[in-house]
């Protein structure tokens, strides 16, 4: 539909069963991966779960991983060790902005020759 604005990606908008027959994942193994601490869906006011598309991207890429014969413990280690290379991508992005911002015009001038001061070297 034209017009019809779609939900954040990390908003929760999807039933565990929507969320399971969207990936192709049963719900039994949506339960498991959650209670492994693969992922952390929203939870409703009553305790329902609420996917989001980002979880389910996510879901998606453990799917892949377990196909690619990685267990749980495995995926659970590719997962953080993914997490943590896009924080240090993301410092290094903020990094290079700080090497490169401009330079404050307050900045006092450098020394040179002609306004150095010398410093006596004989005694009084």
């Amino acid at each position: 539909m034209a017009g019809v604005p779609s939900p954040a990606g990390d908003r929760g908008v999807y039933g565990i069963s929507v969320a399971s027959e969207l990936v192709g994942i049963g719900v039994q193994n949506l339960r498991l991966y959650e209670s492994r601490g693969l992922l952390a869906p929203t939870r409703t006011e009553g305790g329902t779960r609420r996917y989001s598309a980002e979880d389910l991207d996510r879901l998606r890429h453990i799917g892949d991983l377990l196909e690619a014969g990685l267990n749980l413990a495995g995926i659970a280690m590719v997962l953080d060790l993914e997490a943590q290379n896009a924080e240090l991508r993301a410092e290094r992005k903020e990094h290079q902005w700080l090497r490169t911002a401009p330079i404050s015009a307050t900045r006092p001038p450098k020394r040179t020759a002609s306004n150095a001061t010398r410093r006596s070297t004989r005694k009084s």
